[in-house]
């Protein structure tokens, strides 16, 4: 298991101009106007009416049934009703500092949390922040501006927050408290290893009260091991306890236990209704996150 070092390698930079293009470009074709579209969803947007549908729009927001009855193409017209409150409660504990990849879990977290929030922010919404492991680390309520992208950048930089226990239900019992506003989006952005078996109770009350959205990092290695290396050392993030085991005999039980656990995980998530995503630290993030909120979007429609 990877250490935090003592400057770690996130640049969000890359990442934050290609989330822009994108909805840049989807400004440009009339799909509800730009970020609001993607990102906003439920939270932020009503019903307002039809229009006569044009070669600039998308094709996607057709009333067919409206434009049955009118006998012409009509799309539907949103309105902004709010500003949107995002709270993101991230994972910082000892299985994220692990990466067999260019970038450590903990890393790519950060980074697609940075990337989420300077879109949020620039669009003059709020953005407040939980940092985690078997305590709340550092956190800060929602605000806008600058400033508060400054904070969370800082406080994602910084080495000595990583590390230690996990405990979501502590995390998710915290967010419950902190954040007395109801109907906000909360992100957690986590590789849900390790909860105990009572943080569904508390699951299951935080989906209750908050628009829940939950993306699950996994490096390549979380979900398999390669078949030709012989014996190695593993190390449990959390005891430290270390086990020497032979790649060969135990990668298809780990491969399928794995692949069970994940399905359990987004079984639950489906149950409680809070959207999930699982994305592998090898892959980009930005199509993965974009479709998730789309498809947001079009299940309200």
């Amino acid at each position: 298991m990877a250490q935090p070092t003592k400057k770690l390698n996130i640049n969000a930079a890359p990442m934050i101009k290609k989330l822009e293009v994108m909805v840049r470009t989807r400004m440009r074709s009339g799909l509800l106007g730009a970020y609001v579209s993607v990102f906003k969803g439920v939270s932020g947007l009503e019903f307002d009416g039809y229009r006569a549908y044009t070669q600039d729009d998308d094709a996607s927001l057709i009333d067919w049934k409206a434009s049955v009855r009118s006998r012409q193409t009509l799309v539907k017209e949103f309105v902004e009703t709010k500003e949107l409150e995002v709270f993101f409660l991230i994972d910082v504990s000892g299985s994220m500092v692990f990466g067999s990849t260019q970038k450590l879990k903990n890393e790519y977290a950060a980074e697609l949390a940075l990337s989420l929030a300077y879109v949020i922010l620039i669009n003059g919404d709020k953005v407040g922040y939980a940092l985690f492991n078997d305590n709340i680390v550092t956190h800060k309520r929602p605000a806008k501006g600058t400033v508060q992208f400054t904070r969370l950048n800082t406080e994602l930089n910084n080495a000595s927050n990583y590390g230690g226990g996990y405990n979501i239900e502590r995390a998710l019992h915290f967010v419950d408290s902190y954040i007395q506003k109801k109907g906000i989006m909360l992100i957690i952005i986590s590789d849900f290893i390790g909860p105990k078996n009572n943080w569904l109770k508390q699951l299951k009350l935080t989906a209750q009260k908050f628009d829940v959205v939950a993306i699950n990092i996994r490096d390549p290695r979380d979900r398999e091991l390669p078949k030709d290396i012989g014996q190695v050392l593993v190390q449990d993030p959390y005891s430290k306890e270390k086990l020497v085991i032979d790649s060969a005999l135990i990668s298809n039980f780990y491969e399928h236990y794995v692949k069970k656990e994940e399905k359990e995980l987004e079984n639950l998530f489906t149950k409680l209704n809070i959207d999930s995503l699982t994305i592998p630290t090898n892959k980009e993030f930005i199509d993965p996150i974009v479709n998730l909120f789309s498809k947001r979007r079009a299940a309200w429609k």
